[in-house]
């Protein structure tokens, strides 16, 4: 088996086409997804046509539906079952051409859409449609939900709505069913009371507060979209995106022959495990590549967040599962050391899983610098040699607090990219800090020495990377603690300031126009 140390690492960010590819946006909102085409460029490096390619933390599939149209063979992993339906559906290619689909849309609306403006035009007719139409069980939402109850997430006409069209989706079978259904999954974000519209914008425009404020929050005045021209406006995303993939399948397969035409069924493998136990259901040292983007800590709870999805569409989460997501807090409370932990064994799991001579890429970013040394340290106790590290900032859209000129708020993430050799190296004991006052030298020694690159202008997410890296080949990552506040602190002391125009630092007395980019990784050896 070759090695591929060869391989010349991605060293710079690549800019982000944040709506380029119709199979990644619009057909259904979710928490977050990797700009395409950057995790398409990472493939397209570190593996080759006909590779196992993997993401243990998948979400809605992005790295394993590039993949995949790559020619690779791909495995999707995600403990949400409602983000693997997601990722399944797009990635299917059972369907010959979009005309069943279209068909099959045809005859629901034939058969719903007229009751459904019954039920728009009278709350009555609503409340009479509710007693005979099959509902899921009137649950209990997370604590921190402004809704008690599922069903307090609708208004009748919604509810009745919405149940209406799935039960007509039931009728048909198969793939048709899941895209139908997966076009109605995204019309419920719109048509439910957490839909926030967009002030200054057509009443349509906004999404839900589950994906911008990651809780169950309700408008203070309920937004009715018209329920059937909602779910058409999914609909059409939904053919956009099983057209797009379609022609790329028939595309790669006419000037080949059908030598290498995409197969879902036999090179699209999507599992539900926790990505610490993938090695029961995955040989060891069969993978040839790993791009993967696990939870930041406290920041989503995916599973509390996704009930709205995983409830209506039958996909039950057991107890084990529940216990098993490596997040911080959630209903389960997770605390921060099983989320470390968890996080650990998912790194330790990957690198047994990828054969030597082969590469790691992950996203992440987060303030607790201890975060990062779970990461790097348990990748390195793995053989993983750490090759480059990338600022992706704009890969994620601008948050709340950064529009509001946030000095502490990090927008971006960092890419780690570690190599597999054949023999693992030992890693260096870790720096013996003294005290607080060693940490604080040690701190500030640091920062000099990662302003002193000739940098007049550069990002918060620059700067913080750039720590973490200096940081870790001092092997005190683990020891400090870099809080936001201290981190501004520091800068404002050396005589930086915050612009808030474009978000980024300025050294006083330079032009604004003089701009120099840091350099994150210089490539120095463990």
């Amino acid at each position: 088996m070759n090695s591929r140390a060869g391989i010349e690492p991605i060293l710079e960010a690549i800019p982000a086409a944040r709506q380029e590819d119709a199979r990644h946006y619009g057909v259904h909102p979710y928490f977050t997804r990797r700009p395409a085409n950057v995790v398409r460029a990472y493939i397209e490096r570190y593996s080759r046509e006909g590779d196992v390619v993997l993401d243990p933390f998948g979400g809605t599939g992005v790295t394993a539906i590039e993949a995949f149209l790559l020619g690779r063979s791909a495995i999707q992993n995600d403990l949400n079952p409602f983000a693997n339906f997601i990722a399944r559906n797009i990635a299917d290619t059972t369907l010959p051409s979009t005309a069943p689909l279209r068909q099959a849309f045809e005859r629901v609306g034939q058969n719903c859409s007229n009751q459904i403006h019954e039920i728009e035009k009278d709350e009555a007719v609503a409340r009479q449609w509710l007693k005979k139409l099959p509902l899921p069980e009137n649950i209990r939402l997370p604590r921190n939900s402004d809704a008690e109850f599922f069903y307090d997430m609708f208004t009748p006409r919604q509810l009745a709505g919405v149940a209406l069209i799935k039960q007509t989706i039931e009728h048909e079978s198969g793939v048709i069913r899941d895209l139908l259904l997966l076009a109605w999954s995204a019309s419920v974000a719109k048509l439910n009371k957490t839909f926030l519209s967009t002030k200054g914008r057509a009443e349509s425009r906004g999404g839900s507060s589950i994906f911008s404020i990651y809780r169950y929050k309700l408008a203070a005045q309920s937004v009715e979209l018209p329920i059937w021209e909602t779910f058409h406006g999914r609909f059409m995303n939904v053919l956009a995106a099983k057209d797009e993939v379609l022609r790329l399948r028939n595309y790669r397969e006419k000037p080949s022959g059908g030598a290498l035409m995409l197969d879902s069924e036999a090179n699209f493998r999507v599992l539900g495990h926790d990505a610490a136990t993938l090695d029961r259901v995955i040989k060891p040292a069969s993978v040839d590549y790993i791009f993967t983007d696990p939870p930041y800590g406290a920041f989503i709870s995916y599973l509390d967040l996704s009930i709205l999805w995983n409830h209506w569409l039958g996909f039950s989460i057991a107890d084990e599962t529940l216990e098993q997501e490596t997040i911080v807090g959630g209903e389960r409370g997770h605390s921060e050391e099983h989320y470390k932990q968890s996080l650990a064994h998912s790194i330790k799991t990957s690198f047994r899983l990828l054969r030597p001579g082969r590469w790691f890429s992950i996203v992440f970013q987060h303030w607790d610098t201890s975060y990062f040394a779970t990461i790097l340290e348990t990748a390195h106790d793995c053989g993983g040699e750490l090759r480059a590290a990338i600022t992706q900032t704009g890969d994620v859209i601008w948050s709340m607090h950064k529009k509001k000129n946030s000095a502490s708020v990090l927008a971006g993430e960092m890419i780690l990219t570690f190599y597999k050799p054949a023999k693992v190296s030992k890693l260096p004991k870790p720096a013996k800090i003294g005290g607080a006052a060693d940490s604080a030298a040690i701190l500030s020694d640091v920062f000099d020495g990662c302003l002193n690159k000739d940098a007049v202008s550069f990002t918060s997410e620059d700067l913080f990377n750039r720590l973490v890296i200096e940081l870790w080949h001092r092997r005190a990552l683990g020891c400090l603690n870099l809080d936001r506040a201290e981190f501004v602190r520091q800068l404002e002391h050396r005589g930086w300031h915050y612009s808030t125009r474009n978000h980024s630092w300025l050294k006083s007395g330079y032009p604004r126009k003089n701009f120099a980019e840091m350099m994150l990784f210089d490539g120095e050896p463990d």
